[in-house]
């Protein structure tokens, strides 16, 4: 552990904060803000206490993530994910420490046919989409040294998220419809971990890249009702019952808020310039089902 390196965690009880935690203790000393201690929808406050921390880094692992909630509340989402990654991203330049921010497959509108690069234009369809790029935009604004890492279909074994809902639902009902025509790569919040503590120990032995945009998932691809299928063979593996899986395209399950039927993002950058790559998403998986932090 670098004792020395003090970690900024802005975020304490979602997926990705809390694998972070797992897996950075060892990196350096960590400093973790939630809710409670730092609400960033409180926008006007955010600065001062991280002046007062005097942190190394900085990583926003808050968000407002209920897509479709943010459709409703769209004053909130913005707060959360676009104004204050702003303040975040001006209190990193005036410390002279970089922010690590994490971003979304749903800034694309998914009608392209391959993979999104990080040089495709943006065109989100939500509420929670458009405030995602817009907290992007005023980083890139500030002008410091940034990683936006731009993730997908993010779960674990902690909060709310597909796989759990799924796990639940699998074993509750006899038969289950899920969406199969919105294809993406399921990212473990463990393996944003891991590949965040990557990045870390390339910019601590001067071994960085370009600091700027890019793309974090799982490799390969599925759609939904593959995830869901995979964790169902989880399930029968254990001997648990499971629900009899049958596919149907999104216009059969709604949302208030529209979804990417495209969300894979092409990570050859990230490889390419930090020399560092993700799993495959199942493989990935199983770790998670295994228990792994």
């Amino acid at each position: 552990m670098n004792s020395s390196l003090r970690i900024l965690i802005i975020g304490q009880n979602g997926q990705v904060s809390q694998a972070l935690q797992k897996r950075l203790a060892a990196v350096g000393e960590l400093i973790v803000l939630g809710s409670s201690q730092l609400d960033m929808a409180r926008t006007d406050d955010i600065r001062a206490p991280i002046d007062a921390l005097r942190p190394d880094l900085i990583i926003n692992a808050a968000a407002h993530t209920a897509v479709d909630q943010a459709e409703s509340e769209a004053e909130r989402a913005f707060a959360i994910n676009a104004t204050a990654p702003g303040v975040l991203a001006r209190a990193a330049l005036g410390l002279g420490v970089p922010l690590f921010h994490y971003s979304t497959d749903y800034v694309f509108d998914g009608r392209k046919p391959e993979p999104y690069t990080e040089d495709d234009a943006p065109n989100p369809l939500s509420v929670y989409g458009r405030s995602k790029l817009a907290g992007e935009e005023v980083i890139r604004e500030a002008g410091g040294q940034h990683l936006i890492l731009r993730t997908s279909w993010v779960y674990s074994n902690a909060g709310r998220n597909f796989l759990l809902t799924m796990q639940r639902l699998l074993q509750e009902k006899p038969h289950l419809r899920v969406v199969a025509d919105q294809i993406g790569a399921p990212t473990w919040a463990g393996t944003i971990a891991d590949s965040t503590a990557k990045l870390i120990e390339r910019w601590q032995a001067g071994q960085c890249g370009a600091w700027g945009t890019y793309h974090l998932t799982a490799q390969g691809q599925t759609s939904w009702f593959g995830f869901a299928q995979a964790i169902g063979e989880n399930l029968v593996e254990q001997h648990k019952p499971c629900a009899v899986l049958e596919p149907i395209p999104s216009s059969e399950y709604p949302t208030p808020a529209p979804r990417p039927l495209n969300s894979r993002l092409d990570c050859t950058r990230l490889l390419r310039e930090w020399r560092v790559s993700q799993p495959d998403w199942r493989s990935a998986l199983r770790q998670c089902l295994a228990g792994q932090a």
